[in-house]
Protein backbone atom coordinates (compact mmCIF):
# COMPACT_ATOMS: atom_id res chain seq x y z
CA UNK A 1 0.00 0.00 0.00
CA UNK A 2 1.12 3.60 -0.90
CA UNK A 3 1.67 6.59 1.80
CA UNK A 4 -1.60 8.69 1.42
CA UNK A 5 -1.58 13.00 0.23
CA UNK A 6 -1.65 15.37 2.41
CA UNK A 7 -4.18 17.88 0.72
CA UNK A 8 -3.28 21.45 1.58
CA UNK A 9 -6.99 23.16 1.64
CA UNK A 10 -7.88 26.63 1.70
CA UNK A 11 -11.46 27.56 3.96
CA UNK A 12 -13.26 30.60 2.87
CA UNK A 13 -12.36 33.82 4.64
CA UNK A 14 -15.54 35.47 4.58
CA UNK A 15 -19.05 33.30 5.51
CA UNK A 16 -20.71 31.35 3.12
CA UNK A 17 -18.10 32.25 -0.05
CA UNK A 18 -16.34 29.05 -0.33
CA UNK A 19 -18.06 28.08 -3.53
CA UNK A 20 -16.94 31.28 -4.99
CA UNK A 21 -13.67 31.60 -3.51
CA UNK A 22 -12.57 28.15 -3.78
CA UNK A 23 -10.86 26.65 -7.36
CA UNK A 24 -12.95 23.67 -8.77
CA UNK A 25 -9.73 21.38 -8.07
CA UNK A 26 -10.22 22.53 -3.79
CA UNK A 27 -14.35 21.43 -3.98
CA UNK A 28 -13.58 18.40 -5.93
CA UNK A 29 -10.92 17.41 -3.78
CA UNK A 30 -13.25 18.08 -0.50
CA UNK A 31 -15.45 15.81 -1.94
CA UNK A 32 -13.60 13.11 -2.76
CA UNK A 33 -12.22 13.16 1.19
CA UNK A 34 -13.65 11.71 4.17
CA UNK A 35 -10.60 12.64 6.95
CA UNK A 36 -9.44 16.15 7.54
CA UNK A 37 -7.09 17.93 10.38
CA UNK A 38 -8.63 20.59 11.37
CA UNK A 39 -8.45 23.73 14.15
CA UNK A 40 -11.82 23.64 14.79
CA UNK A 41 -14.09 20.51 14.39
CA UNK A 42 -17.67 22.41 14.93
CA UNK A 43 -16.95 25.50 12.15
CA UNK A 44 -15.34 22.87 9.65
CA UNK A 45 -18.05 20.44 9.80
CA UNK A 46 -20.44 23.66 9.45
CA UNK A 47 -18.06 24.85 6.32
CA UNK A 48 -17.73 21.93 4.33
CA UNK A 49 -21.47 21.26 4.86
CA UNK A 50 -21.96 24.70 3.04
CA UNK A 51 -20.58 23.87 0.26
CA UNK A 52 -23.67 20.87 -0.19
CA UNK A 53 -21.06 18.52 -1.66
CA UNK A 54 -22.94 15.70 -1.46
CA UNK A 55 -21.26 14.48 1.47
CA UNK A 56 -22.90 13.37 4.39
CA UNK A 57 -21.28 14.73 7.54
CA UNK A 58 -21.81 11.97 10.24
CA UNK A 59 -19.28 9.81 7.83
CA UNK A 60 -16.19 11.96 7.73
CA UNK A 61 -13.87 11.89 9.97
CA UNK A 62 -11.91 15.07 11.89
CA UNK A 63 -8.79 15.50 14.42
CA UNK A 64 -8.08 18.39 15.75
CA UNK A 65 -4.68 19.78 14.84
CA UNK A 66 -4.02 23.30 16.17
CA UNK A 67 -1.86 25.47 18.45
CA UNK A 68 -1.69 23.18 21.03
CA UNK A 69 -1.25 19.72 19.35
CA UNK A 70 1.78 18.29 20.08
CA UNK A 71 4.50 16.34 18.41
CA UNK A 72 3.24 12.97 19.41
CA UNK A 73 0.37 13.32 18.11
CA UNK A 74 1.28 14.74 14.96
CA UNK A 75 3.93 11.80 14.48
CA UNK A 76 0.31 9.40 15.25
CA UNK A 77 -1.60 11.70 12.44
CA UNK A 78 1.76 10.84 9.83
CA UNK A 79 1.58 7.47 10.43
CA UNK A 80 -2.10 7.08 9.72
CA UNK A 81 -1.37 8.88 6.61
CA UNK A 82 1.97 6.48 5.86
CA UNK A 83 -0.58 3.87 6.22
CA UNK A 84 -1.91 4.80 2.86
CA UNK A 85 -4.91 7.36 4.00
CA UNK A 86 -5.12 10.90 2.38
CA UNK A 87 -6.26 13.63 4.48
CA UNK A 88 -6.83 17.13 3.94
CA UNK A 89 -5.56 19.85 6.34
CA UNK A 90 -8.01 23.05 6.58
CA UNK A 91 -7.28 26.05 9.06
CA UNK A 92 -10.24 28.40 10.57
CA UNK A 93 -9.70 31.00 7.41
CA UNK A 94 -7.11 31.22 4.50
CA UNK A 95 -4.61 28.98 3.80
CA UNK A 96 -3.47 26.45 6.23
CA UNK A 97 0.87 26.74 7.35
CA UNK A 98 0.36 30.73 6.61
CA UNK A 99 0.02 32.30 10.18
CA UNK A 100 -2.14 29.23 10.68
CA UNK A 101 -1.47 25.62 12.17
CA UNK A 102 -0.10 22.90 9.71
CA UNK A 103 3.32 24.31 9.18
CA UNK A 104 4.73 21.57 11.40
CA UNK A 105 2.61 18.22 9.90
CA UNK A 106 3.67 19.17 7.07
CA UNK A 107 7.62 19.60 7.99
CA UNK A 108 8.10 16.19 9.07
CA UNK A 109 5.75 14.69 6.22
CA UNK A 110 8.57 16.05 4.30
CA UNK A 111 10.90 13.97 6.35
CA UNK A 112 9.06 11.30 5.88
CA UNK A 113 8.55 11.14 2.00
CA UNK A 114 4.90 11.96 2.09
CA UNK A 115 3.61 13.99 -0.66
CA UNK A 116 1.92 17.44 0.32
CA UNK A 117 -0.41 19.23 -2.17
CA UNK A 118 -1.45 22.84 -1.95
CA UNK A 119 -4.62 23.32 -3.29
CA UNK A 120 -5.84 27.23 -4.53
CA UNK A 121 -8.08 29.07 -2.74
CA UNK A 122 -8.48 32.56 -0.82
CA UNK A 123 -5.30 34.41 0.86
CA UNK A 124 -6.09 37.16 2.49
CA UNK A 125 -2.19 38.52 2.67
CA UNK A 126 -1.92 37.85 -0.73
CA UNK A 127 -5.46 39.30 -1.31
CA UNK A 128 -4.13 42.55 0.52
CA UNK A 129 -0.99 42.67 -1.09
CA UNK A 130 -2.54 42.78 -4.55
CA UNK A 131 -4.59 45.43 -3.49
CA UNK A 132 -2.73 47.83 -1.04
CA UNK A 133 -0.59 49.56 -4.14
CA UNK A 134 2.47 48.89 -2.19
CA UNK A 135 5.80 47.15 -3.18
CA UNK A 136 5.01 43.58 -4.31
CA UNK A 137 8.47 42.62 -5.24
CA UNK A 138 9.76 43.51 -1.52
CA UNK A 139 7.48 42.60 1.41
CA UNK A 140 7.86 41.10 4.63
CA UNK A 141 5.28 39.03 6.20
CA UNK A 142 5.36 39.22 10.59
CA UNK A 143 2.18 37.00 11.44
CA UNK A 144 0.78 38.26 14.93
CA UNK A 145 2.83 41.18 17.08
CA UNK A 146 3.16 41.15 20.35
CA UNK A 147 0.42 40.97 22.62
CA UNK A 148 2.23 43.00 25.30
CA UNK A 149 1.98 46.75 24.83
CA UNK A 150 5.33 48.16 25.10
CA UNK A 151 6.76 45.30 23.32
CA UNK A 152 4.31 45.88 20.61
CA UNK A 153 4.87 49.55 20.32
CA UNK A 154 8.84 48.58 20.26
CA UNK A 155 8.05 46.02 17.17
CA UNK A 156 5.83 48.76 15.06
CA UNK A 157 9.06 51.51 15.52
CA UNK A 158 11.01 48.55 13.98
CA UNK A 159 8.57 47.99 11.11
CA UNK A 160 8.48 51.47 10.29
CA UNK A 161 11.76 52.12 10.55
CA UNK A 162 12.43 48.92 8.18
CA UNK A 163 9.37 50.35 5.45
CA UNK A 164 11.20 53.85 5.56
CA UNK A 165 15.14 52.57 5.31
CA UNK A 166 14.48 49.15 3.09
CA UNK A 167 11.98 50.01 1.13
CA UNK A 168 10.00 47.11 2.04
CA UNK A 169 6.10 46.54 2.73
CA UNK A 170 5.91 44.99 6.03
CA UNK A 171 2.74 42.99 6.70
CA UNK A 172 1.24 41.41 10.09
CA UNK A 173 -2.13 41.24 11.44
CA UNK A 174 -4.29 40.73 14.68
CA UNK A 175 -6.76 38.42 16.86
CA UNK A 176 -9.48 40.64 15.82
CA UNK A 177 -10.90 41.32 18.67
CA UNK A 178 -7.88 43.59 19.33
CA UNK A 179 -7.09 45.36 16.25
CA UNK A 180 -8.31 48.48 18.09
CA UNK A 181 -5.59 48.53 20.16
CA UNK A 182 -3.19 48.03 17.39
CA UNK A 183 -4.54 50.68 15.24
CA UNK A 184 -4.33 53.15 18.05
CA UNK A 185 -0.73 51.68 18.53
CA UNK A 186 -0.03 52.62 15.19
CA UNK A 187 -0.69 55.80 14.87
CA UNK A 188 0.87 56.58 17.86
CA UNK A 189 4.30 55.49 16.67
CA UNK A 190 4.89 55.32 13.20
CA UNK A 191 5.64 58.10 11.08
CA UNK A 192 2.76 60.38 9.95
CA UNK A 193 4.02 60.33 6.39
CA UNK A 194 4.24 56.74 6.55
CA UNK A 195 1.52 54.72 3.92
CA UNK A 196 -0.80 52.41 5.62
CA UNK A 197 -3.01 49.89 3.99
CA UNK A 198 -5.95 48.61 6.47
CA UNK A 199 -7.65 45.11 4.51
CA UNK A 200 -10.97 44.26 6.17
CA UNK A 201 -12.88 41.52 5.76
CA UNK A 202 -11.71 40.45 2.77
CA UNK A 203 -13.52 38.83 -0.05
CA UNK A 204 -16.67 39.68 2.03
CA UNK A 205 -19.49 41.57 0.83
CA UNK A 206 -18.78 44.34 2.83
CA UNK A 207 -14.71 44.35 1.91
CA UNK A 208 -12.62 47.44 2.55
CA UNK A 209 -9.36 48.07 1.04
CA UNK A 210 -8.20 51.10 1.90
CA UNK A 211 -4.29 53.34 1.75
CA UNK A 212 -4.00 55.84 3.22
CA UNK A 213 -0.90 57.87 5.17
CA UNK A 214 -1.18 57.26 8.71
CA UNK A 215 -1.79 61.43 9.54
CA UNK A 216 -5.52 60.50 7.36
CA UNK A 217 -6.16 57.59 9.03
CA UNK A 218 -5.57 59.64 12.26
CA UNK A 219 -8.29 61.89 11.39
CA UNK A 220 -10.81 59.63 10.46
CA UNK A 221 -9.86 55.99 12.25
CA UNK A 222 -12.26 53.04 11.84
CA UNK A 223 -13.56 51.20 14.01
CA UNK A 224 -11.94 47.40 13.68
CA UNK A 225 -13.59 45.77 16.14
CA UNK A 226 -13.90 42.06 15.73
CA UNK A 227 -13.34 42.42 11.60
CA UNK A 228 -11.21 39.92 10.36
CA UNK A 229 -7.43 42.55 8.91
CA UNK A 230 -4.58 42.31 7.67
CA UNK A 231 -2.18 45.71 7.79
CA UNK A 232 0.46 46.79 5.63
CA UNK A 233 3.25 49.42 6.22
CA UNK A 234 5.37 51.30 3.72
CA UNK A 235 7.02 53.91 3.45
Amino acid sequence: MGKGIIYLIPSELATSTGKNTLSQEALTTIGQLDTFFVENVRTSRRFISSLNLGLTIEDLTFFVLDKKTDSLRINSYLDFISNGKSVGVMSEAGSPGIADPGAELVAKAHEKGIDVKPLVGPSSFLLAMMASGMNGQRFRFHGYLPIDKVKRQTALATLDKDAHQLGEAQMFMETPYRNNQLLEDIIKVCGKHTRLCIATNITGTNESIKTKSIAQWNRQTPDLHKIPTVFILQA
